[in-house]
């Protein structure tokens, strides 16, 4: 199956932030961490500030200094070489530190994250003399010679109650865990966080679009989803009524030019936030029908949903569904 367009390791990068939440004070995460040239990237490279510290989360309690994440999207084979190419990444990392050895290699660890157990590459760690242990559910160490201390992370056999964002990231999603992930983002407070659980839900949704199929017209659905996209939509408020403000100021001042400065000032600030207010809730709806559209929820479903939560006639609600609102522009 095609997965051009789901974005799996942006949902992967978002997954392992909401994981690793409880710690992220003392981690600093670096998506796609250039190497040398662009081709040669880290899928998530994952610092610990203090390398004495103990992360919480189980996913991160081999972590180290610096550690490297590669993550391969469903479908996708983790083979010896995916192994090797990490290896080869780590290597290049140490040897790219500002002055000589500044990064210890017992300070870098490995993480190979996919959905199915590797099992052709478990055989080959055990051909080369090393033994597998697994002293999490769904986590395997590898121990023996090798450079660096290396884990692999089967996201399937993870516990779902404990590891909801990165078991979301399957085209296999059961329901009472998809209902899980939902219930979880409507009760993320912080911006940063919820935008992360927005791109975990659009992954998981846009990949199990059958399963939900299920739910449309199921009134809990399109709550949550409401209520999770609220702050989208807020800052989208925020973000016109701000523009519109400064355009308001702007022709406030030409007019105050002409007719005095301190009423043209007014009146600017006045038009600026009724045009801003307008527009950006205009731009929170066509957020919320672009985002229950990528959902794969029919206009006909959208419709009702956006007339009752937005107030809106059946002629505007169409209005918006149609583009025709959307269109317009402001005039500078």
């Amino acid at each position: 199956m095609n997965d051009t367009k789901i974005q799996w390791h942006s949902g992967f990068v978002a997954a392992m932030n909401l994981e690793l939440r409880e710690d992220r004070d003392s981690l600093t995460f670096h998506k796609e961490y250039n190497l040398n040239t662009k081709p040669l990237s880290i899928d998530l490279l994952v610092i610990q500030k203090n390398s004495l510290d103990t992360v919480s989360n189980e996913i991160g309690r081999l972590f180290r200094g610096h550690n490297i994440m590669e993550y391969k999207s469903p479908g996708d084979s983790l083979d010896i070489d995916v192994y090797y190419k990490t290896l080869a990444y780590a290597a290049l990392y140490k040897s790219g530190s500002e002055t000589i050895d500044s990064i210890k290699a017992d300070d870098i660890t490995i993480s190979l994250v996919r959905e199915a157990k590797p099992r052709k590459l478990f055989r080959h760690f055990r051909a080369q003399g090393c033994s597998i242990v697994k002293p999490y559910t769904g986590i395997y160490y590898i121990e023996g010679s090798i450079p660096f201390p290396t884990q692999v992370i089967v996201t399937q056999e993870l516990e779902p109650t404990g590891h909801a964002w990165l078991c979301a990231l399957s085209r296999n999603v059961a329901e009472p865990v998809a209902q899980r992930l939902l219930n979880l983002a409507k009760n993320l407070t912080e911006a940063g966080e919820r935008n992360f659980a927005d791109s975990v839900l659009t992954v998981m949704l846009k990949a199990n679009k059958q399963m939900f199929e299920t739910w449309k017209g199921a009134k809990n659905m399109f709550d949550i989803l409401m209520e999770i996209m609220e702050p989208q939509i807020e800052a989208m408020l925020k973000e016109e009524r701000e523009k519109y403000l400064n355009i308001g100021e702007q022709r406030g001042i030409h007019i105050g030019e002409q007719r005095g400065i301190h009423i043209g000032e007014q009146n600017g600030i006045r038009i600026g936030e009724q045009n801003g207010e307008q527009r950006g809730i205009q731009a929170g709806i066509m957020g919320a029908i672009d985002m229950l559209r990528s959902f794969g929820h029919p206009d006909s479903d959208i419709k009702p949903a956006i007339m009752k939560n937005y107030n809106l006639s059946l002629a505007e609600a169409e209005a918006y569904l149609s583009g025709m609102i959307a269109s317009e522009s402001p005039s500078q």
